[in-house]
């Protein structure tokens, strides 16, 4: 009787606080109540699931797609006012700051993954120790990127047979570029966090801020100072500073356990090796798309300076496409971490469908409108009619099919929500990585097949091959969490 009145009391309070009484009977902390008039969290465990997704992913697409068109005029600029060589060597390196920094910035995978989990089964503790760890974690491995990148940018150029007109100019773009990395460390990681709560938003609104620095100092810089492509670089780096700052002030403001404190600064031992566990696997498999896409790179530069240029362009141009699909792939991670640890395991399924009929529209849509619409587009890019038709080439291939590539991430991303995340890097590794490898070093070392089309299409049939041992997965690791759960 004692026991009854007691909880009696405990309900009563806790409604009229507006606390979880969950958290109290768990014996987790309860922190301060947000008390922003604008919520921006996101309960991604109920309701409907495709009005939800698009209000997610909304914000992460209007996010990459500004991102991409910042990036874009990085080139844009240097095509117009440097000439095609700057243009060349902006665009080649892609490859190599991808291959570099994909290792860490998988692990702010894993620290979206445990930020969706812990905020919704509401383990505030754990969520504490998840954002503290991540944002130390993100300083240490940006200045790490920093070092490495600083001292071996050329000889990675080098490597990848850059043609010997544009090497200097890439390797000095590239030094500048990657002085930025702390803070374009602290940036993604501070917006895996956001993500991982369901705030899509408030990175949405720093990018935008920091976005149009960039362009204002691109002009300035290379049509005003005549900085070239150490313009462009540098105000890359300074527009990434204003975004980390903006989204560490953010998380600085917040209430609750997302909270960002001086004090608690630190890496958790124990928090450190659950998101290494799932964040290490994904981005060594991005590193290996990214050593499978330089040896391509190095493939392609074998043509000339004429072909890297329209390549470029044209690889700038699909991104948009790219980042577009990728949005809802990284929804999939959060509705699923999600939906996990809140223990609603019979929307796994329907999360899934949805996800990759969105990805697909996207892609067939954007991905074909890309292709039609490709030489006035290019034309922003570059004067130059050879290099235009170049790039046309490469999205006649590329663009067409690109729906492959995003259906294959939206299977990466849901086997990363359910917590595997060795299973799609070792496929990655075979199915893509391997396999580009294995087609550039056969048949494309093949006389009759020694053309840029056959470089070409070591994309589109590594996808299509990869998203079908992805959706077998997928499959399996489903049946068998079945059987656990009852779900």
């Amino acid at each position: 009787m004692v026991r009854k009145k007691q909880n009696f009391i405990l309900e009563t309070y806790c409604k009229s606080a507006k606390i979880d009484i969950q958290s109290i009977k768990k014996g987790d902390q309860i922190m301060s109540v947000q008390k922003s008039s604008k919520n921006y969290t996101m309960n991604l465990c109920e309701g409907s699931i495709l009005n939800k997704l698009l209000l997610f992913s909304l914000p992460l697409i209007a996010s990459s797609v500004l991102q991409l068109f910042f990036n874009a005029a990085d080139v844009i600029v240097v095509g117009q006012f440097a000439g095609d060589n700057s243009l060349a060597a902006v665009g080649s390196n892609g490859s190599i700051i991808n291959l570099l920094t994909n290792v860490f910035m998988g692990l702010s995978v894993g620290a979206n993954v445990l930020v969706a989990r812990y905020f919704a089964s509401k383990e505030e503790q754990e969520l504490r120790k998840t954002v503290h760890t991540a944002i130390t974690v993100s300083v240490i491995c940006g200045i790490l990127l920093a070092i490495i990148g600083f001292f071996a940018a050329k000889q990675l150029l080098i490597w990848m047979q850059s043609p010997a007109e544009v090497i200097d100019l890439a390797a000095l773009y590239l030094r500048i570029y990657f002085l930025g990395m702390p803070a374009m460390m602290a940036y993604n990681f501070g917006a895996a966090i956001l993500r991982g709560v369901g705030d899509t938003k408030r990175p949405l609104y720093y990018l935008s801020f920091a976005g149009m620095i960039n362009i204002v100092l691109n002009l300035i810089f290379v049509i005003i100072f005549h900085m070239d492509v150490a313009g462009v670089a540098l105000a890359t780096v300074i527009s990434q500073c204003v975004s980390a700052v903006l989204v560490l002030r953010c998380l600085t403001r917040e209430t609750g356990a997302i909270r960002l404190e001086k004090q608690y600064l630190g890496v958790d031992k124990t928090t450190l090796i659950r998101i290494l566990q799932i964040g290490l696997p994904a981005g060594v498999q991005g590193s290996l798309f990214s050593l499978s896409n330089v040896v391509i790179q190095s493939s392609i530069n074998s043509f000339g300076n004429i072909i890297v240029a329209g390549n470029s362009a044209a690889a700038n141009v699909e991104g948009f496409v790219y980042v577009a699909m990728n949005a809802f792939s990284q929804a999939i991670v959060a509705f699923v971490s999600q939906n996990i640890g809140a223990g609603k395991y019979e929307r796994i399924n329907r999360i899934v469908i949805t996800t990759q009929l969105c990805v697909l529209a996207v892609g067939l849509v954007l991905g074909n409108a890309v292709y039609f619409f490709g030489e006035p587009i290019l034309h922003l890019y570059s004067e130059s009619d050879v290099v235009i038709q170049a790039g046309i080439k490469r999205l006649s291939v590329i663009c067409t099919t690109y729906a492959l590539c995003g259906m294959m991430d939206s299977m990466v991303g849901a086997l990363r929500g359910l917590g595997y995340s060795v299973m799609p890097m070792i496929v990655s590794l075979l199915g893509a990585c391997v396999f580009r490898i294995a087609w550039i070093s056969v048949f494309f070392q093949m006389e009759q097949y020694h053309t840029i089309d056959t470089v070409y299409f070591a994309y589109p049939i590594s996808w299509g091959l990869t998203l079908g041992v992805h959706i077998l997965c997928f499959l399996i690791v489903r049946w068998r969490l079945k059987k656990r759960w009852g779900k």
